[in-house]
């Protein structure tokens, strides 16, 4: 795939000092000053993944897709041509800005504003977070995960598909619709979410530890309203987490023990046991739809539906086993 990841994102807000409380003290990014309208946040060793500009209009966003080097940055430029997209060669003081080497930018058909770069910073200070936290799963795997709603997911699904090359990964169409891609080994990077209106609805940040995530939930829990989606585990990236609102219109998903694939095997399915194994009421969603969606949990849970959970090497600790029904379980 020429597209490596999602290297950084950016939105547009005059609450700079709301957000620079949310991202140290809550989720646990670097904040890193740009002068009085930028306020950035590092999460690993690059100068900046996650971009609020006050200089930009409330609700606007752009996400920055990663490639290998200038060729490929040409390569992928000739492909959006090719099919009729408007691609923009940006000057290099934006470049800059975005602490990259060259980029390029295009809309995708939701008018959702994207960038293709190569060669980020690093930074010669390590990386210090806002609070105690054991870090974030970044490298290869790019910055997270971005979700975003549409109008219609069929015009959009075909952008990325055809024209830039992500892979589906898998889909569901309850209690709502939406499809997941991926680009590298990490489960899905970008989701779509058809709800009738274009927008941004989170962004995922992998932490390294359960217990990072779990203390960042007693943080929101003291704060009013702060909980868009509670603590729970979805069933197709096992990923166990909880959303947040921030002091934007869109939410950030605090994860632990998100799956790899295999992009070059992959096969994708339909989903039919909703997107949580449990947990994750939804506050965003209708009374309808979280009804439907609590009923979909039950019965996940009546069926016995289970999902090895996802670990790196000593990052957890096996335990004998001395239960008999466990052991036939796991056989």
């Amino acid at each position: 795939m020429t597209v490596l990841g999602l290297g950084y994102a950016g939105f547009g807000s005059d609450a700079l000092d709301d957000w620079r409380e949310f991202g140290t003290s809550l989720v646990g990014l670097q904040a890193v000053e740009r002068g009085n309208s930028l306020l950035a946040f590092r999460m690993d060793d690059r100068k900046q993944r996650i971009v609020i500009d006050r200089a930009m209009p409330k609700g606007a966003r752009f996400f920055g897709w990663e490639v290998a080097d200038a060729a490929a940055l040409d390569e992928l430029a000739a492909r959006l041509e090719k099919a009729g997209v408007n691609v923009a060669a940006e000057p290099q003081a934006l470049a800059d800005a975005r602490r990259v080497r060259g980029l390029i930018s295009f809309r995708d058909p939701a008018g959702n504003r994207l960038e293709a770069f190569y060669g980020a910073e690093i930074d010669d200070t390590p990386f210090s977070p806002g609070r105690s936290i054991s870090g974030f799963r970044t490298g290869p795997l790019g910055l997270g995960h971005a979700v975003l709603t549409v109008e219609n997911i069929t015009p959009v699904m075909a952008f990325y598909v055809d024209v830039l090359g992500f892979g589906l990964s898998d889909y569901i169409e309850k209690p709502f619709r939406a499809y997941f891609f991926h680009v590298n080994a990490r489960h899905h990077s970008l989701a779509l979410i058809e709800t009738g209106k274009n927008g941004m609805h989170h962004l995922m940040v992998e932490l390294f530890s359960l217990d990072d995530v779990g203390q960042c939930y007693d943080i929101a829990l003291t704060q009013p309203d702060r909980i868009g989606v509670t603590l729970g585990r979805h069933t197709n990236d096992f990923m166990t987490s909880f959303y947040a609102k921030t002091p934007s219109s869109f939410m950030i998903e605090c994860g632990w023990g998100g799956r790899e694939i295999e992009p070059a095997s992959w096969q994708p399915v339909e989903m039919h046991d909703g997107p949580s194994l449990w947990g994750h009421d939804r506050v965003w969603l209708s009374p309808a739809d979280r009804e439907v969606a609590r009923e979909m949990r039950m019965h996940a849970a009546a069926s016995g539906l289970r999902a090895p959970v996802q670990v790196m090497e000593g990052n957890y600790k096996l335990m004998s086993g001395t239960c008999a029904w466990w052991d036939g379980v796991k056989q």
